[in-house]
């Protein structure tokens, strides 16, 4: 594979993949949004179809990596690093596009995300009269927050996430049939989502830093009304975590296999 197709391939799967994944938390996430409040269950399904589309899409010109912790492991475990980079940046700049025509697709309830018109009038006697409705904090919908803060416990689970993706990643390709009939990418697309059901609830399961950091780039810099803090502070937990996780299982893989 030349270094351009590379390139087109995980720009073009992880902009899928982020599409999916940022639409389905904004469809459960946004005020308007008709599937508002539908859970869990629905966003990890969400991700796990845009595993699904993304790598279908990319893994005739990529092989459809889309994870710089896949990436990672895939180099640790085979030696070969002399196309790492072109990976990476594809998948840093398929996120952030990925990021932004999400937004585009929500565009409309984004634009919303303001108080309810009409909901703070104060009476004569100068008390509030009716409910107000908060904004809608939007981070969540591209990047990941940890229901408890703990940098520690924070970055300990991202590790354990990211390893049990990467080393079944590995492993699949022992299987030559899997790869043959196309149905590992089914497979690894099912993965995710039992790993964002088994092990998303500490953090929200980053494990690809593409995955969160170009979209907190994306959610920086968009013009989305009230929209929150992009929370940097913690930016680096979900980049290093899933970093070390992949390196981790790229080691473990060679040594066991």
């Amino acid at each position: 594979m030349s270094n351009g197709h590379i390139f087109v391939g995980e720009v073009i799967g992880t902009a899928i993949l982020i599409l999916f994944g940022a639409g389905v938390c904004a469809a459960v996430t946004l005020r308007h949004s008709k599937a508002r409040a539908a859970g869990w269950v629905v966003i990890a399904f969400g991700w796990g179809f845009g595993v699904l589309a993304g790598a279908y899409t990319a893994a005739p010109l990529s092989g459809g990596q889309l994870n710089p912790a896949v990436t990672l492991g895939i180099a640790v475990d085979s030696g070969k690093w002399g196309k790492v980079w072109v990976y990476l940046l594809g998948q840093i700049v398929g996120a952030m596009l990925g990021a932004v025509l999400a937004y585009l697709v929500y565009l409309a309830q984004f634009q919303a995300n303001v108080r309810a018109e009409g909901s703070t009038e104060d009476t004569a006697d100068g008390t509030a009269e009716g409910t107000v409705e908060e904004p809608v904090a939007t981070l969540g919908i591209f990047s990941t927050i940890p229901e408890i803060r703990n940098p520690v416990a924070n970055l300990i689970t991202e590790i354990i996430a990211t390893m049990a993706l990467v080393l079944p990643v590995l492993a699949f390709g022992l299987t030559k049939g899997l790869g043959q009939s196309g149905t590992t990418v089914l497979i690894v697309s099912l993965l995710v989502v039992g790993i964002g059901l088994s092990l998303g609830g500490p953090t929200g399961y980053a494990i690809n830093p593409a995955r969160d950091l170009g979209p907190r780039i994306v959610h920086t810099f968009l013009p989305i009304p009230n929209k929150g803090t992009s929370d940097w502070g913690y930016a680096w937990i979900p980049v290093v975590g899933p970093l070390i996780g992949g390196a981790l299982a790229g080691l473990v893989y060679h040594a066991a296999f």
